[in-house]
Parts: structure tokens; sequence; C-alpha cells
């Protein structure tokens, strides 16, 4: 399955895991193509290593759009899934509803 991943400075040992599987064609931007269960294996191992980097996995899927979203420790982004399509909602700002930038 097609992998993208971007990850927002990852420790040392988990990038170093990623460029077993992956190519790094950009700064912390790791493209691949892995069977289910290399997949699997890799994403519980930056799950459970990752601590509390930000990280954005897109993954090949036989759905509509051809692609799964899911990302790690991002509060002010949420993946949704409506109807079948992916969608990301940002985090507003409440006093003149202007997204929030940091």
């Amino acid at each position: 399955m097609m992998t993208v991943i971007i990850a927002d400075s990852p420790p040392d040992f988990v990038r170093g895991m990623l460029k077993r599987w992956f190519i790094e064609p950009h700064p912390n931007v790791f493209v691949g193509t892995l069977n289910k269960r290399a997949y699997s294996k890799t994403i519980e191992f930056i799950k459970r290593n990752s601590g509390s980097v930000d990280m954005l996995i897109i993954s090949s899927d036989p759905n509509s759009q051809g692609f799964v979203i899911s990302s790690l420790n991002n509060p002010n982004r949420k993946n949704i899934c409506l109807d079948g399509l992916w969608l990301i909602s940002e985090k507003l700002n409440p006093e003149n509803r202007s997204l929030i930038i940091e």
C-alpha cells in the first residue's frame, strides 16, 4: 500500500526506522509502498515511539478518493470521513472566526 508520512521533527531512531522502508524526497517527508503486514507494524512502531511529534499519514485505500488520512498529535486539525470522503477540519479562533495559525 502506497504511503506518505509527513513528520514534524521525528526522533532520530524513528526517522532511521522510516528510512528502512521509505525514501525521503524532502526532509521529514517519507514515501513508500509496503505490504499490509509491514504497514501495520510500521504504523504501530511510529505511534508507540513518536511521543508528541505531529505526523500526517496518507495511505492508499480502495475507497472513492483512493486514500485514507490519519494523523498523530495535532489538536488543531482533525481528519473527518464524511460519506466516504476524507476532509480535514481546522480549529477556528472563536473571537474572529479565523484559522488559528501558530
